[in-house]
């Protein structure tokens, strides 16, 4: 049954595109207020909704063992139109699901485009949703304009917190020198769309490794205006030069790490590794895995072309930083991401504190469909803090120390632990087999007492 009361969604990302897909498809109107073209982003290249504006890759699949992978499939088994979308356009990346961005962005588009019950309209939000807009979903991410922002720091009263999201570089196949890169995921791993080898690995020995780590902390890094410079990064995505500051070896057991890989020139693990993985579905472009930096473009080109195998390297585009605006949602937003200042407000995505693409996503999906069942006169059901979505909702709206609220990523420590002594992967494969089984009775329709 169609509803005649509409919800407004501001930012067509990944959050605002799922919101709208669950609302639409719950019979309720949806109006999605995307800003570009006409007021672009410092981290955007396109106008399509769903833009992939870092890496490519929505991390683990496995669902068995990783609360990510647990994620992805409350999500699939939500209806969710972007694991739809990315299902439909993963490439080869080991244990991991990574998409065709340009792909993945068309299809979530079009999909949304083409329902009956959901209008886009190209037009920057500029200040605080208007009153005659009964329910509003805010979902602007990490680029939330200016005017927005502030005015939702005046109805709050709360300053904003902010870190910089790094973007990694990415590199034209053809410029990869094959006799020295090889093919092979760690300990040969296949995941969804692969075959156990989905990356393209460079490898440096100690002497290489050791001038790469110097020239890294050596070069011209992006200088900061006088009021960015104390925003922290956020821990799961810092530039490839606040990790070498930490400790000579500290690349080495991050995203230079060796382990689970062997070069077949040598027959022997590397001292280290540098990882690319694939980005789009002809295969011609490779993303430098965890390789988000802020050293001046042509510092980049200088010292990434002394990795072995990338010495002639082309790149299709280099790292840049974006500033990242999130709320302190646990004391601002209740338990279904409404704003309690403002209950007609709710929140999604990044702009909540929650950090990755899937989590994003999830919480869009939640707010979608709180914002129905509170148009059906019902009270929007949570889901149980022992799934993957509950569970990132929970730390989001409460479960964090709001003094010290940070982005997070969903992981099993967000979760209540279980009975028993297990430990390692039986606790995690517990862990995620009493989520999905929770999942799916708060995704059952409650059943009526004469059935």
């Amino acid at each position: 049954m169609t509803s005649s009361r509409k919800v407004h969604i501001v930012g067509g990302g990944l959050a605002g595109s799922e919101a709208a897909w669950q609302l639409a498809s719950a019979g309720v109107p949806v109006v999605l207020h995307e800003m570009r073209p006409v007021r672009g982003t410092e981290a955007h290249v396109t106008d399509s909704l769903a833009e992939l504006v870092c890496s490519n890759s929505f991390r683990s699949d496995d669902a068995q063992n990783n609360a990510v992978g647990l994620l992805h499939e409350e999500m699939r088994r939500a209806g969710s139109l972007i694991m739809r979308a990315a299902d439909t356009h993963k490439l080869p990346a080991g244990g991991a699901l990574a998409v065709d961005r340009h792909g993945f962005s068309a299809a979530v588009q079009a999909a949304l485009l083409a329902h009956p019950l959901v209008t886009l309209e190209r037009a920057e939000v500029a200040g605080l949703p208007p009153a005659e807009w009964e329910i509003t979903i805010i979902a602007t991410g990490p680029l939330t304009s200016p005017a927005l922002a502030e005015a939702i720091a005046r109805l709050t009263g709360q300053e904003s917190l902010a870190f910089f999201d790094a973007i990694a570089p990415i590199v034209h196949h053809e410029s990869i020198d094959q006799t020295i890169a090889w093919k092979q995921s760690r300990y040969d791993k296949a995941g969804p769309g692969g075959g156990g080898a989905d990356y393209i690995n460079c490898p440096l020995d100690k002497e290489q490794y050791e001038a790469f780590v110097a020239g890294l902390l050596a070069g011209d890094k992006t200088e900061f205006k006088e009021w960015e410079a104390s925003t922290p990064y956020f821990q799961g995505c810092q530039p490839i030069e606040v990790i070498a500051s930490t400790g000579p070896q500290s690349l080495r057991f991050g995203p230079m790490k060796p382990v689970g890989l062997r070069d077949p020139r040598t027959g022997r693990r590397p001292w280290a590794v540098v990882q690319l993985r694939q980005d789009n579905a002809l295969g011609t472009l490779w993303n430098i895995v965890g390789f988000q930096t802020k050293l001046k473009h042509g510092e980049q080109v200088r010292l990434f072309r002394t990795i072995p195998g990338l010495h002639n390297a082309e790149f299709a585009r280099l790292g840049g930083l974006h500033r990242n605006t999130f709320l302190n949602s646990p004391r601002l937003l209740d338990s279904t991401l409404r704003l309690k200042a403002r209950p007609s407000l709710r929140f999604a995505g990044q702009i909540t504190g929650c950090e990755g693409y899937v989590e994003s996503a999830a919480v869009g999906l939640l707010t979608g469909r709180f914002a129905s069942a509170e148009l059906r006169g019902e009270t929007p059901s949570v889901p149980p803090v022992t799934t993957a979505m509950g569970a990132l909702l929970n730390h989001i709206t409460g479960g964090a120390d709001a003094t010290t609220f940070q982005p997070m990523n969903v992981n099993f420590g967000l979760f209540p632990p279980i009975e028993g002594t297990l430990r390692g992967k039986e606790r995690k494969q517990a862990l995620a087999a009493r989520a999905l089984s929770d999942f799916d009775r708060w995704l059952a329709p409650p059943r009526l007492a004469a059935e």
